[in-house]
């Protein structure tokens, strides 16, 4: 759900556990491909997270959008 980047279906932060096996699913045979589209949802976010709250930068990203992925 943006512009809070929380899961639409059990509202933790995401991408959630399910949302990361979907992806994976998803770009299991182009891992550069999954790392494009998590980057540019990352800069997304971290828009929309700046604008819901412009006195607090929205912490470091990188581990949530992309991170996870890079590790095989």
């Amino acid at each position: 759900m943006r512009p809070t980047w929380r899961c639409g279906t059990c509202g933790i932060a995401w991408p959630c556990s399910p949302a990361k096996l979907r992806l994976l699913g998803e770009y299991r045979l182009d891992r550069p491909a999954l790392l494009v589209h998590l980057a540019t949802l990352q800069a997304e976010a971290v828009a929309n997270l700046a604008e819901l709250n412009p006195s607090a930068p929205p912490a470091d990203l990188t581990q949530r959008f992309t991170g996870w992925a890079s590790a095989r």
